[in-house]
């Protein structure tokens, strides 16, 4: 498998360096460079990219700006990115905007190659399986969480509860101290979560219906949470409960 690749970078010497890198990787293939964003997305608009290096700190629009235009798109052939940057404070924009991996200047090729082999192990996936990214999610009795920039994988049975935490996610599991904090929407999780078994009780909790312990009023107690069921949930949760008792 190669991997169609651009490389964008306002530096010129930073431009030629990751374009060498990745001409000396045999499952990369460099389809043309840009010292700007602008052009790149023009590019990309009209040319088939699997996987685009690209700077962030660039005049008129930043690498940044970018890939947030690039995860705007909703069909599935969208590249995906590999930041290579000076500055380590955008790393969790980075997230947001599902990135592989984030190079920090100046990068050895032992670091760009690990990266690349990321990304190469990520389209590997990706063609050994016709679903979608989130169908793959979606799949047995397991999701896949990104936290920080590794996927974990976490057993369906095994959440409790998940919270809605800033631009995160905490999600509670079974015998474990310590909830898995991955950087996603409360909206995201509740796409990705079978609703048989899952259910959004309140802005900031969804809750694993077979992990109820006891139900007060308007109180969900699972294990030592006590967890509100706020108005706008309420009714379906209500529907939820007297199927439950019936």
């Amino acid at each position: 498998m190669t991997i169609k690749c651009i490389a964008v970078d306002d530096e010129p010497l930073a431009l030629d360096m990751v374009s060498k890198f990745i001409e000396q990787t045999s499952f990369l293939s460099l389809q043309s460079k840009f010292d700007n964003a602008i052009q790149a997305l023009g590019y990309v608009n009209q040319n088939e990219v699997d996987l685009i290096f690209l700077d962030i700190q660039m005049p008129d629009l930043s690498g940044m700006e970018l890939a947030r235009i690039l995860d705007g798109k909703t069909n599935s052939k969208k590249p995906k990115i590999i930041f290579t940057t000076a500055y380590n404070q955008f790393a969790v924009e980075g997230y947001k905007v599902d990135a592989l991996d984030y190079l920090l200047k100046p990068f050895s090729y032992e670091e760009f190659l690990k990266a690349a082999t990321k990304a190469y192990q990520f389209f590997e996936n990706q063609k050994k399986n016709t679903v979608t990214k989130v169908e793959i999610e979606k799949q047995a009795d397991y999701i896949f969480l990104k936290v920080e920039y590794q996927l974990v994988k976490v057993m369906l049975k095994d959440i409790t509860y998940i919270e809605a935490y800033k631009d995160y996610v905490k999600v509670h599991l079974k015998d474990k101290p310590n909830p898995v904090l991955s950087l996603t929407s409360m909206k995201s999780m509740e796409d990705l979560l079978p609703a048989d078994t899952f259910m959004r009780v309140h802005r900031s909790f969804i809750i694993n219906l077979d992990h109820i312990d006891s139900v007060s009023r308007n109180v969900i107690h699972i294990g030592n949470a006590q967890i509100v069921v706020s108005e706008n949930y309420k009714d379906s949760f209500m529907e939820f409960l007297n199927k439950w008792v019936g």
